[in-house]
């Protein structure tokens, strides 16, 4: 019920479609997304023209159209240059994710920052809070500000202090190179028609995207920009608030790191997306049809009463499931008969091939692999999914090590490599595997909600201890991969690792998984399964991180702003007479006759011991 309005791009081509040819080589495609047959409608204006937003361009005007897909009681609003009234270069602004060089790049996210928060002044909307997700949409603080210094016939720095009470940043990225950075002559080119609108400086204008004064020669950090305009900073998961708070140092100098205002709320994922039909019905027979538009508290108590016999079935059938569908996709190149085994334990992971998110890890040790999948008392088996970035030369040889080891080892029956990763793949994977494994460097990974989506599913986890995993991993929900500690990119802590993921794998997970009682069912297993449902799945769900938004951020923000802005914007303007003064005066601050005192505990500065300050 958070009344929200979200505002992305219509790519034409997206990200690619993957196939693989027979040495793994991995080939890309790109479709034309056609808006006709997917579930987006133009957005028309009252007297039925399709809504039409400009923005300026060096030397031209580029027209975006608007689309509406409707997401529940969410309108998902998304903008497309690929207009005939463009150039046919700016008819591909919004045609790939991730593609092209820097000016695309910067294009781009001019269209969603200033053309978005067009888009919803244009549709009668004035949120009191915008959420930037990651830096690509930091130009709407920009436009925001414009908007508002028009409306209230102020100046930049009130309106800048109104507005950036309401503005919150989440940051996505756990490696400093992963911000997006521009050169400022390229900055200049675009937004120096800004910087006149706003009446500030170009000089100015580059310092919100820098870390120290000389701007002429520091790249435009869209994070920078982020978080000199916005009131509150997050990141998404524990570890992850705290990799940001160093990141960021760049902007609080001298200030003790965990000082630097980063918070955290760890992500969720929409339950009611992820789970099978076999486990809704079991879900709902132990918690009822509307337990995920409730309250979660009660959740976890009735899924620790649920039968092993129940719990067993669930995870028999979804597996199945997966082992049917699987079949069913490789039934047109070869028999599928004997492709995995319905009751075998299935490992899976499906992920971006980069090189940080190790998924190649397995494969340190070939024959050791090669044994533990071809075993005829405990037989495993391994399902696999994954794109590399088309220039990611690295991700696309890991792709061709799994494929030539599946080759080499002739072991088409026990591992396969599923082409075309997408959601409907997903959806499948996540009901259907046993074990899921994650193996990202520490602490590379932000965040990480694969492993979230299988938890309602009943389906275990074997992830190295970051991201999610970090704080939501005890021993009684699954395993932990890693000593908690940062090694960076240490080939020797790799096969380190990787001979502690294979004595996992051998030791406990097999063992636990195939020790079965009079009955047939894995006790253990099925303890572990329990625990994770019960205690993991309301947690990390979008429910909890909806709610922690709302409450931790939205409602203070927009109280924040509302409270800047009242009485003719009397604290905004407070605050920034404030900041002019302490700019002007700060120089000439300095200690003069400094005295200390002492007593058994603390050291005390000043004249006596109720003076300036204090030591403990």
């Amino acid at each position: 019920g958070v009344p929200l309005q979200a505002v992305g791009l219509l790519y034409q081509q997206g990200y690619f479609r993957q196939a693989l040819d027979g040495d793994g080589n991995q080939l890309a495609f790109y479709p034309f997304n056609d808006p006709t047959q997917i579930p987006v409608v133009p957005v028309r204006t009252e007297d039925g023209e399709w809504l039409r937003i400009s923005l300026e361009f060096p030397g031209r005007t580029l027209q975006l159209r608007a689309w509406r897909a409707q997401v529940g009681r969410i309108s998902l609003y998304l903008l497309d240059s690929n207009d005939p009234m463009n150039s046919p270069a700016d008819r591909g602004i919004t045609g790939e994710l991730y593609g092209g060089g820097a000016e695309r790049r910067l294009q781009q996210e001019m269209v969603l920052g200033i053309g978005g928060y067009k888009l919803l002044q244009a549709l009668g909307q004035e949120p009191e809070v915008c959420h930037l997700n990651e830096g690509h949409a930091a130009f709407s603080i920009l436009e925001r500000v414009r908007s508002y210094m028009r409306k209230e016939n102020t100046d930049f720095g009130t309106a800048l202090a109104a507005t950036r009470a309401g503005n919150l940043f989440t940051t996505h990225t756990p490696v400093e190179a992963g911000f997006d950075r521009f050169s400022p002559a390229l900055i200049e080119r675009y937004l120096g028609r800004w910087a006149s609108e706003l009446n500030i400086s170009m000089a100015q204008l580059l310092a919100m995207g820098c870390s120290h004064s000389n701007v002429s020669e520091e790249p435009f950090n869209m994070a920078w920009l982020a978080i000199h305009g916005s009131g509150f900073v997050n990141g998404v998961s524990r570890l992850h608030g705290k990799v940001s708070r160093h990141l960021f140092l760049p902007l609080f100098p001298r200030w003790p790191e965990k000082e630097v205002p980063v918070g955290h709320v760890t992500n969720g994922v929409l339950v009611s997306s992820w789970d099978s039909p076999e486990s809704d019905r079991l879900w709902t027979e132990a918690c009822g049809k509307e337990r995920w538009r409730e309250g979660l508290q009660s959740i976890g108590e009735a899924m620790l009463k649920v039968s092993a016999t129940d719990l067993w079935e669930m995870r028999s059938r979804n597996r199945q499931r997966l082992i049917a569908w699987i079949r069913e996709q490789h039934a047109l190149n070869q028999p599928a008969t004997n492709l995995l085994d319905p009751n075998a334990l299935t490992l899976g992971f499906a992920r971006r091939f980069a090189t940080y998110k190790r998924p190649n890890l397995l494969l340190k040790d070939k024959q050791r692999l090669a044994r533990l999948l071809t075993s005829t008392d405990n037989p495993v088996q391994l399902v696999i999914a994954g794109k590399a970035h088309p220039r990611d030369l690295d991700g696309q040889a890991m792709i061709r090590e799994w494929i030539q080891f599946i080759h080499e080892f002739q072991l088409q029956s026990r591992i396969v490599f599923l082409e075309d990763y997408d959601l409907l793949m997903a959806s499948y994977l996540v009901e259907g595997i046993d074990l899921w494994i994650n193996t990202p460097r520490r602490p590379w990974e932000a965040c990480g909600t694969s492993g979230m989506k299988v938890l309602v599913n009943g389906c275990l986890n074997l992830s190295e201890l970051d991201g999610w995993w970090a704080e939501a991993w005890h021993a009684d929900v699954g395993w932990a991969l890693g000593d908690g500690q940062e090694h960076d990119a240490d080939t020797a802590w790799d096969s380190h690792e990787a001979d502690c993921l294979y004595d996992l794998l051998e030791q406990q997970v097999i063992p636990e998984f195939y020790q079965r009682n009079a009955h047939g069912i894995p006790e253990d297993w099925i303890g572990h399964m329990r625990n994770s449902m019960a205690k993991l799945t309301p947690v990390y769900s979008s429910n909890r991180m909806v709610r922690q938004y709302t409450e931790e951020y939205y409602l203070p923000m927009a109280r924040a702003v509302r409270q800047r802005c009242a009485g003719n914007l009397a604290q905004a303007k407070a605050i920034t007479a404030w900041k002019a003064t302490l700019e002007q005066h700060w120089p000439s601050i300095h200690f003069g006759n400094l005295k200390t005192t002492s007593d058994e505990s603390s050291y005390y500065f000043g004249s006596s011991p109720n003076g300036v300050g204090r030591l403990s």
